[in-house]
């Protein structure tokens, strides 16, 4: 039983609500051990929150996840847990990370509440509608990427670049998650995910280098605008884009070599290379903003 229960809070998938701390990062407050606990307390509340939706989400989807090569394995899918439980795991999460994020503030609890919202909007509804449920995936982590800032007292400036490349770093992780939902699973891609059917390989296909593109552009331009000069000078920051560029190369190679994609979160604990090219990233991103 417990084995099933911390299966169902997919606690891998955590590695999601590192977008939390990038505030506290970019922020110039790794040396202020009370920002960086408020940043922690409000990840941990995030992955609270995160956990309610998976459970949510399971509960909603039990018979097509079934049909699925890798989700038939999951518990409730699987029926090593029933769904009472699963909803007693529902409230106690969403009341848990809600609590955590009141503690911290108002406009944290605000933003909590948005994120359970959206994340019940997206399982009833938008990830049955093409293209807006990939929008749906990239406007959590955008929330995530607020969330982190507004954590903070005093609270830094919001920085429109923070959210505009978080907002296409997801959009293009998504994208490459319906890509590979819809060549594993093939003619049965409908019974499983009804929007499936309206993606096909040739508009994937034509997506994936749009989302590219704007993730590679939107971080270049970040390097060099005039906020980031203000903490880097003489636009050191540019060193950083071989890193960027390298990792979402390793990704699409993954994707479209590996037949990988499914669960980014996983891929990235198993895969060395891209492991280490974001290891080399946040030292490089450190290095620059905290070293003269």
């Amino acid at each position: 039983m417990i084995r099933a229960l911390v299966r169902e809070l997919r606690p891998w998938q955590w590695a999601k609500n590192a977008f939390v701390l990038a505030g506290v990062v970019f922020a110039h407050e790794l040396g202020e051990s009370g920002q960086v606990l408020r940043a922690l307390a409000a990840a941990g509340a995030f992955c609270l929150l995160a956990s309610a939706g998976y459970v949510f989400n399971d509960l909603l989807d039990i018979e097509k996840d079934r049909l699925h090569p890798r989700k038939r394995h999951r518990p409730l899918a699987a029926g090593a847990l029933s769904p009472a439980t699963g909803w007693v795991l529902v409230v106690l999460l969403a009341a848990g990370g809600f609590a955590a994020s009141l503690a911290l503030g108002r406009e944290l609890a605000l933003l909590a509440v948005c994120y359970v919202l959206l994340n019940i909007l997206y399982s009833v509804v938008l990830k049955r509608i093409v293209l807006l449920d990939v929008m749906g995936i990239a406007i959590g982590f955008v929330l995530r990427a607020v969330a982190g800032v507004e954590a903070l007292d005093p609270r830094p400036e919001l920085s429109p670049w923070l959210l505009v490349c978080t907002f296409f770093l997801a959009l293009f992780i998504a994208v490459g998650k319906r890509r590979h939902e819809r060549m594993t699973l093939a003619d049965e891609a409908m019974q499983h995910r009804s929007t499936l059917a309206e993606y096909s390989p040739a508009l994937l296909d034509q997506l994936v280098p749009v989302v590219t593109s704007a993730t590679v552009l939107a971080y270049a331009i970040y390097t060099i605008s005039p906020g980031t000069a203000g903490q880097v000078p003489q636009g050191r920051m540019v060193v950083t884009i071989p890193f960027v560029v390298y990792g979402i190369f390793r990704y699409l190679y993954l994707v479209y070599r590996r037949g990988h994609g499914g669960a980014p979160s996983e891929l990235l604990f198993k895969d060395g290379p891209l492991l280490a090219n974001i290891a080399l990233w946040g030292l490089a991103i450190v290095g620059l903003l905290y070293w003269p």
